[in-house]
Formats: structure tokens, sequence, C-alpha cells
């Protein structure tokens, strides 16, 4: 930034319905972005193949879960799929505070939670599927999950769907490609709000009175 204006960093949200694509535009931004890092969060699932413990989550048993939320050391949490998923607060913070940017991959309830904790550091964007089939479709090819899962994660769809008012933007997923170019253009903005400039007024109070 320019002389003594910094810029506060922001919380970046995408959420979706599984299947919808958002993981795949996350893993875009951050290998495109070097001023934006993707916030590691708890979970007391068991690793995915081919994720690490540390990079893609941090992972946890039910009690470990419960003894950092109790002592007020999740900025958000929730249960999925009789899973518990849980946003560490002080790396987050001290990103903010530093001017650097966090991404986050976390559901609605976890979005309410963050709005609740940081609202004026938030951006919220919803990635909706071109169409149910489609949905379906990707949540099959990825062939993470058995099809017993699939079914529940495509009843559920519904629901998540529904909370996309509570986004500030909303994505129709048909070409990652292109969404992530809306998504850059999206983050490029924000990060130019007054707002989150600080020292702003004292840089403008001076070039006033050295005109």
């Amino acid at each position: 930034m320019v002389g003594d204006i910094h810029r506060r960093g922001l919380m970046l949200v995408l959420s979706s319905p599984s299947g919808a694509g958002k993981t795949t535009l996350a893993r875009h931004l951050l290998s495109n972005d070097p001023h934006i890092s993707m916030s590691v969060s708890l979970t007391t699932r068991a690793p995915r193949p081919g994720e690490t413990p540390g990079v893609d989550y941090h992972f946890v048993d039910s009690q470990k879960f419960g003894e950092i939320r109790n002592a007020n050391g999740l900025l958000e949490w929730a249960k999925v799929f009789d899973h518990y998923y849980g946003t560490p607060r002080a790396p987050v913070e001290e990103a903010l505070s530093k001017g650097n940017d966090v991404l986050f991959d976390i559901d609605w309830q976890g979005t309410q939670q963050l709005q609740e904790a940081a609202e004026d550091d938030l951006v919220r964007i919803f990635i909706l599927p071109p169409s149910a089939a489609e949905l379906e479709k990707r949540l099959l090819t990825r062939a993470q999950d058995s099809a017993e899962v699939v079914a529940k994660r495509m009843a559920k769809a519904s629901d998540e769907i529904s909370h996309y008012a509570e986004y500030d933007y909303v994505i129709v997923n048909e070409s990652a490609e292109e969404s992530s170019t809306i998504i850059n253009a999206i983050l490029r903005a924000e990060r130019q709000k007054r707002a989150r400039q600080t020292g702003l007024s004292d840089f403008v109070k001076r070039l006033r009175d050295s005109l």
C-alpha cells in the first residue's frame, strides 16, 4: 500500500452443497494468489485419501475438539454428517492483523457464526451447481463417498441451497475457469474497500494539507 496506508485482511468464505465445485475453486485461487491462505479447520472425521494432516485439516478426536471449543478457541464450529468441524481462532486473527487474507471452505452454519464473530472482515460467496443432475454427476465422479453417502448429500443439498440469500455474492458454477475469474474480481474489489484501508484518513489529511 502507499505510504502509511495499510490493509486489514479479510475472510473470504466459499460455501456450497457438496459437489458444486467449491474445493476446486478454492485450490485455483490459492495457487494463483499469494496474498491469501487457507484456513485449516479442525475436524473429528478420518482423513480421506490424499489428505495431509495439518495441511488439509487438523484431525482430532471428539474430546480434544470439545476442549478447544469450550476454551473459546474456535471462531465457528458445526456438526456435519456426524462429524464436527471448526475454525481455530488465533491463526485467523493474526493473519488479518498483518493484512493477509484467509479463505474458508465452510457451510452456512459456520458462515453465520463467522458473521457474528467478525462481520466487518467477512466476504461471503455461495457456489451453486448448474443443475441437480450435474450435482449428482459430480458427486459420483469424484468417487470419494459410497452411494449411500451420495444420496444423503443430495437430500441435504436443497436445505443448503436455501441459504444462498445470506451471502454477499452468488455464482452458478458452470465453468471452473469462469467462476474463478469472478471470484478473483470480487476479491480485488473487496480488498480496495475504504473501511479495510487503515491509515487512510491520516494520509488524506496530509494530502489535503499539502495542496
